[in-house]
């Protein structure tokens, strides 16, 4: 039997995963070192939502590597979310012929430091569930912890039998956590979003035990920026994870090859010079007390992810001597990666979303030169004709893929979509997954659904409801089946109206394998099926040497 046709017989014998609406007379109190918090029951989920991991980061706080939150007397209320890092702005280019949503948060703020846990409203200390931890994306420019709560992850858990506790949290965002520059590497305060994360990590390990979780057992998970961030964490430390985790899931980005603090100068000058600090002998400092809205002012005059530059973002991780002493892609070539369980997977059409900001781009030349000047600066003009060569000037053969001649925006529109397709994802994705299957259990995806949407096809980002909320609960039950036994597949003789992964064989990602599986999402849903991990080969091949000649 085909596999979409046991899958729509076990989505027809599931009933809905959700609880009661009814929120428990009683609410849970927590007691940490530093403080306790009450939080809510709404069915068969206990929620403690907006609980700061970390001081404010203000005043001369502000840049600095996270610390820890004060203690306080009584008892906060834990039941809503709390503000998200300032964010970006991030508006879709204009003259489109279709709509894009852009971000809409009100509730901001520079004290942004918040975690959230979600649990069963029976676990307690001692039943070491667990932990499904969330990474939001955004380009690392935008995005909260709000935006993809994790109920119905949880709810979906107790109805497999297999209960776990699922974490998000806030991190610093474009200049307040990623500032670049000679000053800002001389004080040591690079890469502050990805600090708050570890350090966020190390919040868990320290208290998940009081919710009932089990800091031994521990996934992190993320898309998109924040799939880029569990790529980043599984190679600092030289790949020493401290304990803070044991497996990891990449959706839809994986770590990459990272620029010198130099690249960002320009933006650190441009802050400096638009809040009136150029004249000062320590423009740091004086940007640590500069009025915020002054500094987001400048922040959304650079380039944002919907732009021209589009990946070669503004504010992003960087090389610094510190985290991160080489490009990341060479410290995995040198084995310096956590070994851990992964799963990692990509949209089909990764590239087309971002692939709107420079249809300004016309011609072969223009193609050529924009991937030299924005993308692989380092390589010679030899190379970027190879790359022109690997990707034809032929809207056949770009993305949306397998579209034939349709979808082309711009005569250069799907042939840059490819290149940023393969550049920024599945070449780091394969990459990736060829060094680490070697040393440890490795499956992949690959996500198709949504392939008519007119020059977007399955866009970055287009899998998020099949993982958070999708009704035929697939990838979410590869999630909950990873975090728990470090397997997507399900368990053993569980029954179809149980899982719909049940009867699959999701087969690991094998180097030593001329054609290594992907779960591939396909259209109509829940249908899916197996396909190799063998397309553009050789131009992703010629992608992934470039990329570990950076920077």
């Amino acid at each position: 039997m085909m596999l979409s046709s046991l899958l729509c017989i076990a989505m027809s014998s599931i009933s809905p995963a959700f609880g009661s609406s009814i929120t428990s007379a009683v609410s849970p109190v927590v007691t940490l070192p530093y403080g306790s918090f009450q939080g809510s029951t709404t069915g068969n989920i206990s929620s403690f939502l907006g609980m700061p991991f970390a001081q404010a980061p203000l005043d001369n706080l502000r840049f600095a590597p996270p610390q820890a939150p004060l203690a306080f007397g009584g008892v906060r209320q834990a039941v809503s979310y709390g503000a998200a890092c300032l964010q970006q702005a991030n508006t879709p280019p204009p003259n489109l012929p279709f709509n894009l949503s852009s971000s809409t948060l009100t509730n901001v703020s520079e004290d942004c430091l918040f975690i959230n846990i979600l649990k069963p409203e029976s676990a307690q200390e001692g039943d070491n569930l667990p932990v499904l931890l969330w990474i939001f994306g955004g380009a690392f420019e935008e995005g909260d912890s709000s935006s993809n709560p994790g109920n119905d992850i949880v709810e979906r858990s107790l109805v497999l039998g297999q209960p776990i506790i699922f974490v998000s949290f806030n991190y610093r965002l474009n200049a307040f956590g990623f500032l670049a520059s000679e000053e800002v590497q001389q004080a040591g305060l690079t890469n502050i979003g990805l600090r708050d994360q570890r350090f966020a990590l190390k919040w868990v390990n320290q208290h998940i035990s009081l919710f009932g979780g089990d800091p031994s057992k521990v996934t992190i998970w993320g898309e998109s920026a924040g799939s880029f961030s569990v790529g980043f964490q599984i190679i600092l430390n030289d790949g020493e994870t401290e304990g803070l985790f044991r497996a990891a899931v990449m959706e839809s980005g994986s770590a990459y090859a990272l620029r010198n603090v130099s690249a960002g100068q320009q933006y650190y000058d441009l802050v400096v010079q638009s809040t009136g600090c150029s004249q000062q002998a320590d423009t740091l400092d004086c940007l640590r007390r500069a009025p915020a809205e002054q500094i987001i002012a400048a922040v959304n005059m650079t380039p944002n992810s919907n732009g021209y530059t589009a990946h070669n973002l503004a504010w992003q991780p960087r090389l610094d001597g510190d985290i991160f002493v080489r490009n990341p892609q060479r410290s995995m070539m040198m084995g310096l990666y956590a070994k851990v369980p992964i799963i990692s997977g990509d949209c089909d059409d990764e590239g087309t979303s971002f692939s709107l900001g420079n249809t300004n781009i016309t011609t072969d030349e223009e193609f050529l030169s924009y991937l030299s000047s924005n993308y692989i600066p380092d390589a010679s003009w030899d190379e970027i004709l190879a790359v022109g060569t690997a990707y034809p000037d032929d809207p056949a053969l770009g993305a949306p893929f397998d579209t034939g001649d349709a979808n082309q925006l711009t005569p250069q529109f799907k042939r840059i979509a490819a290149f940023t397709t393969d550049w920024q994802f599945q070449a780091p994705r394969r990459l990736t997954l060829s060094t680490m299957s070697q040393t440890q259990n490795a499956w992949s995806y690959l996500y198709r659904r949504g392939k008519s949407t007119p020059y977007l096809g399955a866009r970055h980002g287009s899998d998020i409801p099949e993982f958070f909320s999708n009704g035929d609960f697939i990838g979410m039950d590869a999630l909950i089946n990873f975090a728990t036994k470090l397997d997507p597949n399900a368990a053993v003789g569980l029954a179809p109206n149980i899982s719909y992964l049940s009867g699959v064989h999701w087969a690991k990602w094998r180097s030593n394998i001329i054609a290594p599986p992907l779960l591939t999402f396909q259209d109509p849903a829940p249908a899916i099926n197996f396909t190799t991990d063998t397309f553009r080969s050789r131009p992703i091949a010629l992608l992934e040497a470039l990329s570990l000649q950076m920077p």
